[in-house]
C-alpha cells in the first residue's frame, strides 16, 4: 500500500505537495469515493481517478547500481555532488536507493520504487544482510576477528558483525570479508578503527539475496525475475518474522 499522494507523484502528477492539493480539492476518488484524507493509502486493485481519469499505478522496477567512490547515496546534494542517482537516468519511473553507502564507499546499492519492499530491506529491526569486502591498513589478528563478531561498543550501544575472515593479503594491507545485519552509520569503518584499523577501501558486494557480481563501478542493470522474487520472498519473511513477534508479546 501506499499513501495516496505518494501513489499520485510516482503515477507522473506533479510533485508529492501537487498531489496532496488535488486530493484536499477533492479531486481525487478511490473506488469512486471522494476521498480528501491524506492519510489514506491505495491498495492493489483499487480505482484511482483524478477529475474522472482513471490514474495507472506506477510499474515496479528494480535496479543494481555499482556506486562508485565519491557517489552521494541521497537523491538531493544542495551542493551539487555527483550521486548515485544520477548513474540511473534513463530510468523512467521515480526510484530512490534502498539503505546508503557513505561517499567513500563504494558497491551495491539497489534502486526501486517499491515503498514498502525497501522500507522493509531497510529497516535495521529486520537484519538483512550486507555483505562488504573491506581492505584494512595491517593485519587484522584472529583475536580482531573474533571481536567483530562478539561485539564492539560504539557510541550506540554494541554492534557485532554476523562473520569477519580475512582472504588476501596485499602488502602492508588484508582484505576481510565482513557480513553486517544491522545499519548504523559508518557501522564497518569504526568497529575496525576500535580495533586500530583503518579501512582503506569498502565496497558491498551484497545485499540480501542480491551481488554486487562483475557490475563495474558507474554501471547499473536491472534485476531479473529470479532476484525480484527472491527479494519478495526475504519481505515475506520478515512479515511474518514481525507478526510471530508481535503475537509473541501478546
Amino acid at each position: 500500500m501506499e499513501r495516496i499522494n505518494k501513489f499520485l507523484a510516482h503515477a507522473g502528477l506533479g510533485s508529492r505537495r501537487h498531489c496532496e492539493d488535488l486530493v484536499l480539492a477533492g479531486r481525487v476518488r478511490i473506488d469512486g469515493e471522494p476521498v480528501r484524507d491524506l492519510a489514506v493509502r491505495v491498495r492493489d486493485g483499487q480505482a484511482v481517478t483524478v477529475d474522472g481519469k482513471p490514474i495507472a499505478a506506477e510499474k515496479h522496477v528494480y535496479w543494481a547500481v555499482h556506486k562508485p567512490r565519491g557517489y552521494l547515496s541521497t537523491n538531493r546534494d544542495p551542493a551539487g555532488r555527483p550521486r548515485a542517482i544520477d548513474l540511473v537516468s534513463h530510468v523512467g519511473q521515480r526510484i530512490y536507493t534502498v539503505g546508503r553507502l557513505d561517499e567513500d564507499s563504494e558497491g551495491l546499492l539497489i534502486m526501486t520504487n517499491d515503498g514498502d519492499l525497501a522500507n522493509k530491506l531497510m529497516h535495521p529491526r529486520y537484519g538483512v544482510e550486507k555483505t562488504y569486502n573491506v581492505q584494512v591498513a595491517g593485519s587484522p589478528t584472529r583475536e580482531d576477528l573474533a571481536k567483530l563478531t562478539e561485539g564492539i561498543w560504539l557510541s550506540e550501544g554494541r554492534v557485532k558483525a554476523r562473520s569477519a575472515r580475512k582472504f588476501k593479503s596485499q602488502g602492508q594491507s588484508a582484505w576481510l570479508r565482513i557480513v553486517l545485519a544491522e545499519g548504523k552509520n559508518r557501522e564497518v569503518r569504526r568497529m575496525l578503527a576500535r580495533l586500530g584499523h583503518k579501512v582503506m577501501r569498502l565496497i558491498r558486494v551484497g545485499m540480501g539475496p542480491i551481488e554486487l557480481g562483475k557490475l563495474k563501478a558507474g554501471r547499473n542493470r536491472p534485476l531479473n525475475n529470479v532476484e525480484v522474487k527472491k527479494l519478495r520472498r526475504l519481505a515475506e519473511s520478515i512479515v511474518a518474522t514481525e507478526k510471530a513477534a508481535e503475537e509473541g508479546l501478546e
